[in-house]
């Protein structure tokens, strides 16, 4: 396993002042934003495509850090139902495949998007329940003749281009946001599609990401994972539920909100975190995504490296030399 972090937290550094930062205090990989929401502040592929010195430049940064691009995300929803919006998403999305090939980066992390519930639709629709029966009505049609077709010819697309992972993040408000859901498209599509694990998504949901990524590990669908951590507050969540739509900015006021590694949940759950990935074969990058909205940027990373650094298990175990 390599220590990474997620780039857009760093947007007001240079790409240069980002790495050299990074490395000096003992980050391994990165995850470049390049599109979609986490935007283009480091790596903007219209740019860059144009301009294969600034790739050059880009690599030999990396090179004189020792360090190294694990994944390129772009999350978005490229099927939107406004096809203004699709179509940027979607553009982004392959301009961000045709940047990872000429860096020679197999992975794509993203959102699976979400479509709205016909094709007269402004927006998406979530759907969350089953009942009444529109709703399944609604399911059908999105992953039917939206969802599924759509992402077996981006699949395509980037087996085209050198990309064997699209590792989805299991995202509520998009179509993939739990274990059976990813499952339900990689069958679909096939085995390029897998998860980037992220516990904070999963832990306000209440799944246990321990058991998730046993499951998901079983399947060999584990292609990314990001280390964020979710506080869960048991006053306002006895009240109100888990399904919350206030501002983040409102700490106190939430049901849950997004921690650095360890300030959400303890050392004992990340130890059986990482311990569970490793047992499932999972040996890549895990990326810090720091959204702590109670620590600057580079407080929060600190402190995300230093507890990571006691928890990652580095090195192959081997044989079991006490047997």
């Amino acid at each position: 396993m390599k220590l990474g972090v997620f780039s857009p937290v760093l947007a007001q550094m240079s790409f240069k002042e980002m790495v050299e930062y990074l490395s000096s205090i003992g980050v391994q990989q990165l995850e470049m934003g390049a599109g979609g929401y986490p935007g283009k502040d480091h790596f903007d592929p219209e740019v860059l495509l144009k301009d294969n010195s600034k790739i050059e430049e880009i690599k030999k940064i990396l090179a004189d850090n020792n360090m190294s691009i694990a994944a390129i995300s772009c999350h978005g929803n490229p099927v939107h139902p406004n096809k203004e919006i699709a179509n940027k998403f979607h553009n982004d999305f392959e301009n961000a495949v045709l940047l990872a090939e000429k860096l020679g980066v197999t992975t794509i992390v993203g959102f699976s998007g979400c479509p709205g519930d016909c094709a007269e639709s402004k927006n998406p629709n979530w759907v969350t329940c089953s009942w009444p029966n529109d709703y399944l009505e609604i399911l059908n049609w999105q992953w039917n003749e939206v969802l599924i077709p759509y992402w077996k010819k981006e699949a395509e697309f980037c087996k085209s281009h050198g990309i064997t992972k699209i590792a989805f993040e299991m995202h509520p408000g998009f179509c993939v946001y739990n274990t059976s859901s990813l499952l339900k498209l990689r069958e679909a599509v096939g085995d390029i599609i897998g998860a980037n694990v992220d516990p904070s998504h999963l832990i306000w949901q209440g799944m246990d990401p321990v058991e998730v990524i046993k499951v998901l590990g079983k399947a060999n669908a584990i292609h990314h994972f990001h280390a964020k951590d979710t506080k869960l507050d048991k006053a306002n969540t006895s009240v109100n539920g888990v399904l919350d739509v206030g501002s983040y900015a409102n700490v106190l006021d939430r049901s849950w909100v997004f921690r650095t590694v360890g300030y959400g949940n303890g050392k004992e759950m990340w130890n059986a975190i990482i311990s569970t990935l490793k047992a499932t074969g999972y040996d890549g990058v895990i990326s810090i995504e720091h959204e702590d909205s109670l620590m600057s940027p580079k407080e929060g990373l600190e402190k995300a490296v230093k507890f990571l650094q006691e928890v990652i298990i580095y090195e192959t175990a081997g044989e079991a030399w006490w047997i």
